[in-house]
């Protein structure tokens, strides 16, 4: 599956998307506990680490908001982490 990074998420990772391949069956949180798991350098200076900002984010499953973090995944599929953020 598909994850792609915004704003500070984007920042923290490092990079604006990534893939990963996960057993069938596997959930959100699943998802989340392997993105959380990637060794990745410091982020920017001001941006929190990714595992913090994964705990705050907001997630679109196929550009559709998630809210149950048990919802299951296809290997085709595309998750967006949407970090919070200010603004209007």
């Amino acid at each position: 599956m598909l994850v792609r990074y915004f704003a500070a998420a984007r920042a923290a990772a490092g990079f604006e998307e990534e893939k990963f391949d996960l057993p069938a069956g596997s959930t959100v949180a699943d998802l989340l506990q392997v993105v959380a798991a990637v060794d990745r350098p410091e982020p920017p200076a001001g941006t929190p680490p990714l595992q913090r900002l994964l705990s705050r984010s907001s997630f679109l499953l196929n550009e559709v908001a998630v809210r149950d973090q048990a919802t299951v995944l296809g290997a085709d599929d595309v998750v967006d982490v949407l970090p919070p953020f200010a603004g209007g």
